[in-house]
């Protein structure tokens, strides 16, 4: 085993079985293959095969299964051999396992600083952690253990003077390290826990980008965890994205106000961005509550107004058409859109016909769904293919799914090695997926993030 060759099959999850798929080869049974391939080189199916021995009590087998892995020096190797020893109840054997990874820094640091304060030695964890505060994976690290101790203060202090005074980055390279807007959301996380929630909300104010991270505004969540509902709906007045609106409607859902939530959401629809997220906040509210129909109407006309016709917009109408069992009714919407559309060689494009094709099988017309698709002018695609193929496999003619596939499957194996699990042809499933090309030449990652563009 090369570390190099585990960390570039690892990341791209190419030329070996994927997570999903040793799940799905262990859900049929097959536990018999994936303990082989766990000691062929296939790091998932060891990965797997290491975790359900460790549940069985079969310690030392789990460990030699994962010995050849770690051996070659790769770090998710040694930190799933230091995981499996820390829920052994052998912490020390796993801090002192993790500790030289540890000294290269990035992700395998944090790792072993957040191992370190789980047992005790937080006073370690957050000097190691204060000396590579520029890495905001480790900063976000450092906050979250300094958290209960009598380190609050420091981490505070080393965050402030990481955010300069009246600044204004022009570029999303002016500052190095750990930014400014970043290092103002963690010293307002310790504010927070401090009870000065007051200095936790001015500070997030102060932030010159207030895009929400993974769907979530800090400041909207800030204000919706101490009720201070007033203050939330003034800023989801003023926010232009439209996710601290979402935020005070989940709030308000959440005590049972309904009719207020839905209140909200129709009156953030100010631009056309707020205006379709909006409305599709608004439609799944509706929908969670039983009045699917009500929900289908908001979409409707979303949809059919200028500007409202994006592909997500009308995949989420229709996802509602199917939900509410009314695909016919989508089908004639469908219709009616491309009536209003200038349609390329007579057909709709692949993204409104995939709706199509999943409308028609909710009718009980799948095969009429196949012959339509056979003639769209994109019928050569692998998306089409993949689009009817998933049809197939759902309507139980799996054999048939691996046909139309067949000519796919070399660039995109996945798809194809699933079926063919599924069919119990599991060696013909493994064979596609080990199809290498090549071994590149590959920088082994250490788990560090670059500082200078281009990362």
């Amino acid at each position: 085993m090369d570390a190099a060759v585990l960390d570039q099959r690892a990341r791209t999850q190419s030329g070996c079985i994927p997570p999903l798929l040793v799940t799905r080869l262990l859900e049929l049974g097959h536990e018999d293959e994936v303990e082989y391939q766990a000691g062929r080189g296939e790091w998932f199916c060891a990965r797997e095969w290491a975790r359900l021995l460790g549940d069985r009590d079969r310690q030392a087998e789990a460990l030699d299964v994962l010995a050849p892995y770690v051996a070659t020096g790769w770090w998710p190797a040694a930190r799933a051999k230091a995981e499996s020893l820390e829920s052994w109840g052998r912490a020390e054997e796993a801090i002192e396992l993790a500790r030289p990874y540890a000294a290269v820094g990035g992700t395998a640091l944090e790792f072993f600083a957040r191992l370190l304060a789980r047992h005790g030695r937080e006073d370690e964890a957050v000097t190691l952690l204060s000396a590579g505060i520029e890495d905001w994976v480790l900063a976000t690290a450092l906050v979250d253990i300094a958290g209960g101790t009598a380190h609050d203060e420091a981490v505070a202090a080393l965050l402030t003077a990481r955010i300069p005074a009246g600044h204004r980055c022009d570029s999303p390279w002016c500052c190095h390290g750990l930014q400014p807007d970043t290092a103002i959301g963690l010293l307002a996380t310790i504010r927070e826990r401090q009870g000065r929630v007051d200095e936790a909300i001015t500070l997030l104010r102060t932030r010159q980008d207030i895009t929400p991270v993974n769907n979530h505004d800090e400041l909207a969540d800030l204000l919706a965890r101490h009720d201070r509902i007033g203050e939330l709906r003034e800023y989801a007045a003023s926010a232009p994205l439209g996710d601290a609106a979402r935020r005070l409607a989940e709030v308000l859902e959440e005590r049972g106000d309904v009719e207020g939530a839905i209140t909200v959401y129709r009156e953030s629809a100010d631009s056309p961005l707020r205006r379709h997220h909006a409305a599709v906040g608004r439609a799944r509210l509706l929908a969670r509550h039983g009045r699917g129909d009500e929900a289908i109407e908001v979409m409707a006309a979303l949809v059919d107004s200028p500007g409202g016709s994006d592909d997500w917009l009308v995949d989420t109408l229709c996802t509602l058409y199917a939900d509410q069992g009314r695909a016919q009714d989508g089908l004639a919407h469908l219709d009616a859109l491309n009536a209003r559309r200038t349609l390329q060689d007579g057909e709709e494009e692949w993204e409104l016909f995939r709706l199509r094709l999943r409308l028609m099988a909710d009718c009980g017309r799948l095969d009429e769904a196949i012959e339509r698709a056979r003639t769209h002018p994109e019928r050569d695609s692998p998306y089409a293919a993949w689009t009817v193929s998933d049809l197939l496999a759902e309507a139980g003619r799996t054999e048939e799914a691996v046909a139309v596939l067949e000519p796919y499957a070399p660039a995109n194996p996945a798809p194809q090695a699933g079926h063919l699990i599924t069919l119990g042809r599991v060696k013909d499933a493994v064979t596609l997926l080990q199809q290498r090309a090549p071994e590149p030449s590959t920088h082994l990652w250490t788990g560090t993030f670059a500082a200078e563009p281009p990362f």
